[in-house]
């Protein structure tokens, strides 16, 4: 499915009007504070149920005010024929909203004019991929940006993981108390051991499961564009544990290391995509472009896993001119709109279309200039 209407209501500098998007192409472009990735971070709230710029909820809400509200209609993507025009409310398949009082520290959450409980529940219908320069950390970042990565494939391919994912939370977060406690109590350890060990395997299984769908996809990738340099690179899923032990008994075994630091060790919370080449981290062998392009190859391959079940991905590509040079943009474009995706383009000049697909290939697409805030097509 694809965003093909979006309002907002005291969300940054953003108007108040409703517009329409296309399922297909959408260019935006404006100066710098114009609103541009204003508009991206809106449509990553019902995508993401947060902002993929800032950590808190209060940033994002106009100054003055105590609340936000972000509405978006979806269609069903490109198989409906790429577009959306105001008045055409009846062909949405979904009406999705998110509001936040920050004040109250209250979130309501509406799918199809009902509230629900789980942000899951809104996040499913619209798989929203963020490639901003911030993404890049991926490569040269911690297990954590990493690990964030697969789950995010893994809540679009695995209807079950949020559920275990939340569970293995909670007991994560009582099994650490119990080690903060300052006393040994085994027995009740023990159960929680034994809790922990059953939703940890679940987890990995559906995140190996999903790694393997990747790094297939991956592993054809790499085979049609021209990236020589990725001959010798591995990437392997490491679950957070030694396989070959039972996780049961290795947390046995370093009950008092963990005691000692007071929370969990090992597990799911430390898994992590390894990303080698000729046996070192690619952090240290990659230039800075070649950790860019294989990010950005890596979101493909994340497209693709989620295009083989039939789910249309969002992306929202933010400022890439300053990121990409011109071979790479043109590469990703070409690829997302083989893979039938939504994309959201930002940049600070006005776009050319056919410097990413040739003269004679532009796709369907719609065209917005920005400019405090408010977009208007062309």
């Amino acid at each position: 499915m694809a965003l093909v209407r979006l309002q907002t209501e005291d969300f940054r500098n953003l108007s108040p009007e409703p517009v329409s998007f296309s399922s297909s192409f959408n260019l935006l472009y404006g100066a710098n504070g114009s609103g541009k990735t204003s508009i991206l971070e809106a449509i990553g709230y019902l995508g993401l149920g947060r902002s993929f710029r800032v950590s808190r909820h209060k940033a994002v809400v106009r100054h003055g005010q105590t609340r936000f509200t972000v509405f978006g209609g979806l269609d069903r993507g490109t198989d409906d024929g790429g577009d959306y025009r105001p008045g055409n409310s009846g062909g949405l398949s979904h009406r999705l909203g998110i509001a936040r009082d920050v004040t109250l520290k209250e979130t309501i959450l509406r799918v199809d004019g009902e509230n629900v409980r789980s942000l899951s529940r809104l996040a499913k219908h619209l798989p929203v991929s963020v490639i901003d320069p911030g993404v890049f950390d991926i490569v040269a970042g911690g297990p954590g940006k990493r690990r964030q990565f697969l789950d995010w494939a893994v809540f679009h391919v695995e209807p079950s993981f949020a559920s275990i994912w939340q569970q293995c939370q909670r007991v994560t977060s009582q099994r650490n108390q119990t080690l903060r406690n300052g006393r040994l109590d085994e027995s009740l350890l023990r159960v929680w051991d034994s809790q922990y060990a059953l939703l940890s395997e679940q987890l990995s299984e559906h995140r190996q499961a999903t790694f393997d769908q990747f790094s297939e996809a991956f592993e054809r990738l790499v085979e049609e564009v021209d990236v020589p340099w990725t001959r010798g690179l591995k990437l392997e899923f490491f679950p957070g544990w030694d396989r070959s032990q039972s996780l049961s008994e290795i947390l046995r075994n370093h009950r008092e290391q963990e005691m000692k630091m007071g929370h969990t060790l090992y597990g799911p919370n430390r898994a992590d995509i390894r990303l080698k080449f000729q046996g070192r981290p690619v952090a240290e062998t990659f230039s800075r472009g070649q950790q860019k392009t294989l990010v950005i190859l890596m979101k493909i391959a994340q497209g693709m896993v989620l295009s083989r079940l039939g789910r249309q991905v969002t992306f929202l590509l933010d400022d890439i001119n300053a990121e990409l040079d011109m071979g790479h943009r043109a590469m990703l474009a070409q690829k997302l709109r083989s893979l039938g995706s939504q994309v959201f383009i930002t940049s600070i000049e006005h776009p050319a279309p056919e410097s990413l697909w040739g003269t004679s290939d532009v796709p369907e697409h719609r065209m917005f200039h920005v400019e405090h805030g408010k977009l208007t097509e062309e």
